[in-house]
């Protein structure tokens, strides 16, 4: 929960039982981190869920109560399997409605395919008029615009729907951010600085990486241990991260510590 001080955490939520299946292979989650990081923001959770209805409400009823900045991707079409709009509105508690914009939007969308393939648009044709579901959202939703083919994403409060299709979602969450979150950008900017260790056990680092964050609040330690590193071998990869103008003095105590244990050190790394 975001306070005056502190920006709102970001979350992440993918949804689709082909993820779970690993029919295909999730891209949201490293694209959504680069976004961010190209903004000085950073994804703090995500998670997958599949095309339960049951588990998708408690997802976003979880996300809508959390305050957070989020975003969901995939299950705000049309099909049998496509789930996320009725479960934000369950739960919201809210009636599903036809979105006055986004159904001009879809109309848009059909006319131009009408043009395209040469022939009439009727816009009473069954297929047509089930495509305008694809505009019914939870009451009081505002449009994302979509600019691969116009059938608009929604939102409610900081809750972001788009499409599962990276080539209509990305484009989406890039307009999101840049249109309601730019007043954050750089103020979650962090730093990560980080020495390879080697030769030396986690628990015997564990006082020295608990004395660091006691001395440094808002500075994390982070402690990632390899057993098989193709260029480093068995070794800990052993830093700190926050905000920029706290890492090194944490980084200097961090180094200082490590030689003091007798610790043999490799590079340095800096993100």
């Amino acid at each position: 929960m975001a306070t005056s001080e502190q920006p709102p955490s970001i979350g992440l939520v993918i949804v689709g039982d082909e993820i779970l299946s690993g029919k295909r292979a999730d891209k949201h989650m490293p694209k959504v981190i680069e976004l961010l990081a190209a903004r000085g923001l950073q994804l703090d959770w995500a998670e997958y869920v599949g095309d339960a209805r049951g588990r998708i409400t408690a997802t976003l009823a979880r996300a809508f109560g959390s305050g957070d900045v989020v975003f969901s991707c995939g299950g705000i079409g049309a099909t049998p399997d496509d789930h996320t709009r009725q479960c934000a509105a369950r739960a919201l508690g809210v009636e599903l409605l036809l979105h006055p914009q986004a159904e001009a939007l879809i109309r848009e969308r059909m006319q131009d395919l009408a043009r395209e393939k040469g022939i009439a648009y009727e816009p009473d044709r069954p297929d047509n008029i089930h495509r305008l579901n694809m505009g019914v959202f939870p009451a009081g939703a505002r449009i994302i615009p979509n600019p691969y083919n116009k059938i608009a994403g929604f939102s409610v409060a900081n809750v972001h729907f788009v499409p599962g299709f990276p080539v209509m979602a990305w484009p989406m969450i890039e307009w999101v951010l840049d249109s309601q979150y730019a007043h954050l950008f750089r103020a979650r900017a962090y730093q990560e600085k980080s020495v390879i260790v080697f030769g030396a056990m986690e628990a015997s680092l564990t006082p020295l990486m608990e004395q660091i964050e006691r001395d440094h609040a808002g500075v994390k330690v982070f402690s990632l241990p390899s057993v098989d590193h193709p260029e480093y071998g068995r070794h800990i990869d052993l830093g700190v991260k926050g905000d920029p103008t706290l890492v090194d003095a944490a980084y200097a105590q961090l180094r200082a510590g490590l030689l003091a244990f007798g610790a043999s050190l490799g590079p340095e790394l800096v993100r």
